[in-house]
């Protein structure tokens, strides 16, 4: 039972080490890779995680910007709490993360080299989840008895403009504007083998303290992943995973930027060390992309887990 109820999903590191990629902030969002996002979990356990991550590769910025051949690095950790939920008899989650970023980059400004190395706490994130259909809220004993066939989700995230930002830079680790992203989730169990397909929309408020002042804008992203998940024992889990999104234009102070079009491939495993604790470690690269946005990330996080009858 250890591996079922490892139920804090690999997106979490993924998506703050992608968070602190945020030079335009255009498509972070839509990159993350969430396998087991929707699962059933006793109610009242608790999660702790703390993670680190490494990020490289390519970032394109708007037509707008005198800015070519940009490339990243990324050393990113985070904390991360969660709780599982009994919502009106529905299993769910609430999550709240913290990330913090070293993130230094290089480009061609004007044709000039420049650089920028910047430290600092990111935008914090606020998730709430819920299973409406096949995955009722369950004690620890009734969850024993427990098996997935169909469920059935949806998620409301949020990130706070809380990070830390530079209006006279381009290369940050805040964003200076709030994101909100629904999302629907449908996962069906095949004995070991689980497929999950999580549609979802990502909206954005406006910066209007970008570059000195400018109004940075931007159309929603949306995106879609697939994860095949086969559990290997109870143990341990390991998934593919894919992620495809488009749209994301960006208009600085009226000149349009491209449309984003982007997808990547990833591997996500999982192995519980005991009833309490696990590890994850997670790897993900861009096969396609129609702008420079294209970059490859590896990371591992630890994963502590207590209370509800644990």
């Amino acid at each position: 039972m250890p591996s079922r109820l490892n139920a804090l999903p690999g997106w979490v590191w993924a998506a703050l080490v992608a968070a602190a990629i945020v030079m335009p902030a255009r498509s972070a969002h839509a990159q993350s890779l969430e396998p087991r996002s929707y699962v059933n979990t006793p109610v009242g356990i608790n999660f702790l995680l703390l993670g680190y991550g490494y990020t490289q590769g390519e970032v394109g910025f708007d037509a707008s910007t005198p800015i070519t051949d940009a490339r990243v690095h990324v050393h990113a950790g985070f904390l991360a709490y969660s709780r599982s939920l009994d919502l009106w008899g529905l299993s769910g989650k609430v999550l709240a993360a913290l990330p913090v970023a070293d993130v230094s980059g290089s480009a061609k400004l004007n044709g000039q080299e420049v650089e920028r190395d910047v430290l600092g706490l990111g935008d914090p994130l606020l998730r709430l989840s819920v299973n409406f259909f096949g995955a009722p809220a369950l004690s620890m004993d009734e969850y024993a008895t427990y098996h997935q066939d169909v469920i059935v989700g949806a998620s409301l995230q949020v990130t706070a403009p809380l990070g830390q930002y530079d209006s006279t830079k381009l290369l940050n680790v805040g964003t200076n504007r709030w994101s909100i992203k629904p999302e629907l989730g449908v996962s069906k169990a095949w004995g070991p083998v689980t497929l999950e397909v999580i549609p979802a929309i990502t909206f954005f408020t406006n910066n209007d303290d970008f570059l000195r002042g400018k109004t940075l804008e931007q159309d929603p992203i949306y995106s879609v992943q697939g994860h095949l998940i086969y559990e290997i024992s109870p143990a341990l889990w390991t998934a593919f995973d894919a992620t495809y999104y488009t749209g994301g234009r960006t208009t600085i102070d009226g000149e349009k930027g491209e449309r984003l079009e982007n997808v990547r491939l990833g591997l996500t495993t999982s192995l519980s060390l005991s009833r309490h604790q696990s590890i994850k470690l997670f790897g993900s690269a861009g096969v396609y992309h129609r702008t420079e946005n294209n970059f490859w990330a590896v990371g591992l996080a630890w994963q502590y887990r207590w209370g509800g009858g644990l």
